[in-house]
């Protein structure tokens, strides 16, 4: 894995939060710590480094820089999704690709970066997108958890400007490689959200 190009790592912590009472979501304690700072440290224990990290954050902006890394707002007004996210980190990205992840899954796995890249370039294409089992043993795609490469941004900006919010109808546009993560060895809980704070406590249990 010499020649990978370097990735930038883009936390979505921008969301309503309204399925949690409208609390900021990436600010709530998992296992002693906040959600986005578990997710941050997971991002820098990739199996293919990282060269560089930043927060998609809309409130509480000073408690996402305390983190210590760049933190930056939606460039499209109104909690537009995570899609805005993207294009947030796009604009700001000085990578050659960018890995995106929730900051609501604090399971997610090591190798994430490192499978999507593979793939990305086994398939020539232009993003990589993990797959994971729900609880019906369906393989589903799991749009937030996307490599994507930063030349992207030109497209993104024109699908957002014509009103566009759905990540599917966007990635549906481009190269995209699948990666399934139910292999001998996965995690069956890598991909668990928290979107209630029962489901955040269910998660601490496991």
């Amino acid at each position: 894995m010499n020649n990978t190009p370097a990735i930038t790592g883009l936390i979505l912590a921008g969301g309503r939060g309204s399925r949690m009472g409208g609390i900021d979501k990436g600010l709530q304690n998992f296992r002693g710590l906040p959600l986005a700072l578990q997710t941050l440290m997971r991002l820098q224990l990739q199996s293919l480094p990282l060269q560089e990290i930043l927060i998609n954050a809309n409130r509480n902006l000073s408690a996402y820089e305390s983190l210590g890394v760049p933190v930056w707002p939606d460039s499209i007004d109104g909690y537009a999704g995570p899609l805005a996210g993207f294009l947030t980190g796009l604009e700001r990205c000085e990578t050659p690709l960018m890995l995106t992840v929730p900051c609501d899954t604090p399971l997610f796995p090591l190798d994430l970066a490192e499978r999507l890249y593979k793939a990305m370039e086994a398939q020539d294409a232009d993003l990589a997108m993990a797959a994971a089992p729900e609880a019906d043993g369906t393989v589903r795609p799991q749009p937030v958890f996307c490599l994507l490469k930063t030349e992207l941004l030109e497209s993104l900006v024109k699908f957002t400007q014509g009103g566009g919010r759905k990540i599917d109808a966007w990635t549906g546009q481009h190269r995209c490689a699948i990666v399934p993560f139910d292999q001998a060895g996965d995690s069956a809980y890598a991909f668990a959200n928290a979107n209630t704070l029962a489901e955040l406590q269910q998660l601490e249990s496991l």
